[in-house]
């Protein structure tokens, strides 16, 4: 079990460590509820280390991430982030991921924890396959990655830095002195749905990072955030998570990724996707609310009013600032539409739900 530069720190505050996706990581500080409202409603931090970075440079690193990535990547311009996924040869998906364009020439490529050998194995698969020859870096295991998250994220941290927090836009990024260190990114990105900073760093300078955040923020209230309300405020806005909602045998079309899976380019699978687009879909991924009381959960089936199985629940919680019963799982195209009357399968009770339009959390 791998620890990051910061493991010791959330043990000292009395976190409950978990293992995850190979790490030893906090799931929690003072408990789900009261952490997921302190990002909705003021500043929070996350230890999001785990997550892998790869450089991807050189004169053929944009064709490389054309033909491996399903969005356009000639559309971000330098200082721009891009939310994306990784198709695989089999019409699933390898990885969703993050992809910065740092230089003219040079990428950094964001992924989930659980997934950095196999993306990295298959990213070098295909660059020698294609012939793309791009020079690739894995700078995971000495790069940290701090999530500042909240409405209150802007404000309470602007006194750590010159930039102009503020004027950093939604999917963008800045290369500047933050916090008494020099080099530091500083994204407007996250998966919380509430705003806030990613911090990307050298593992040497994390901890001096951490104190200076904390110490920034005191007065607005910032508390250290655990992975589980990471997932409860992602599953609010209704975000994917890979493992649950998406994975080696999703479609991206099906898990509802069309809006980043760009036809105007050939990538891989890209004619088999394309055919099944334009031959129909035949499950979707959606998301629903309980109309009664109960706590949907991963694999919990998904029936219609007849009993008959439709489905299955990929992700549920009880949603805290939503106050109901939220979830998300594929079901056949027949029942996707919004407002559809669907039933889950809880323990021995068949609960029932509706299929809403997410983000289920508005603010």
């Amino acid at each position: 079990m791998k620890d990051t530069a910061l493991t010791k720190i959330h043990e000292a505050l009395g976190a409950k460590m978990v293992p995850f996706a190979g790490y030893n990581m906090p799931v929690s500080y003072e408990g789900v509820t009261v952490e997921h409202e302190t990002v909705r409603t003021g500043v929070g931090v996350f230890d999001v280390s785990h997550m892998g970075e790869f450089l991807v440079s050189g004169e053929n690193a944009l064709a490389l991430l054309q033909w491996i990535c399903s969005n356009d990547i000639s559309k971000i311009a330098v200082g721009g982030a891009q939310y994306n996924c990784l198709p695989n040869d089999t019409g699933g998906i390898v990885d969703d991921l993050i992809v910065y364009r740092v230089k003219e020439d040079q990428y950094m490529l964001v992924v989930n924890a659980s997934n950095i050998d196999k993306d990295w194995a298959w990213i070098e698969k295909q660059n020698m396959l294609k012939g793309f020859d791009a020079e690739m870096r894995n700078i995971s295991e000495s790069h940290s990655l701090l999530a500042i998250q909240g409405p209150k994220a802007i404000e309470a941290m602007q006194s750590l830095t010159e930039v102009d927090l503020s004027a950093i836009k939604f999917y963008n990024f800045v290369v500047a002195p933050f916090a008494g260190l020099q080099h530091v990114i500083i994204s407007a990105t996250g998966y919380t749905g509430s705003g806030g900073f990613e911090i990307y760093c050298k593992n040497e300078e994390v901890a001096q990072l951490w104190g200076k955040v904390f110490e920034a923020g005191e007065s607005y209230g910032i508390k250290p955030i655990g992975l589980a309300a990471r997932d409860t405020l992602r599953l609010e806005m209704g975000y994917c998570l890979y493992g649950n909602d998406i994975d080696d045998t999703t479609s991206p079309l099906e898990a509802g990724l069309g809006w980043v899976t760009k036809f105007t380019k050939d990538f891989v699978h890209s004619d088999h996707l394309l055919a099944q687009k334009e031959a129909g879909l035949f499950q979707k991924l959606i998301g629903f609310e309980l109309t009664e009381r109960g706590i949907p959960r991963q694999g919990y089936e998904i029936l219609d009013d007849q009993g008959t199985k439709i489905g299955q629940v990929t992700s549920g919680t009880m949603g805290p600032s939503v106050e109901k019963g939220i979830g998300m799982g594929y079901v056949d195209i027949a029942f996707s539409k919004a407002g559809s009357k669907i039933n889950i399968q809880i323990r021995k009770k068949v609960v029932p739900a509706t299929v809403v339009k997410t983000p289920f959390y508005k603010k």
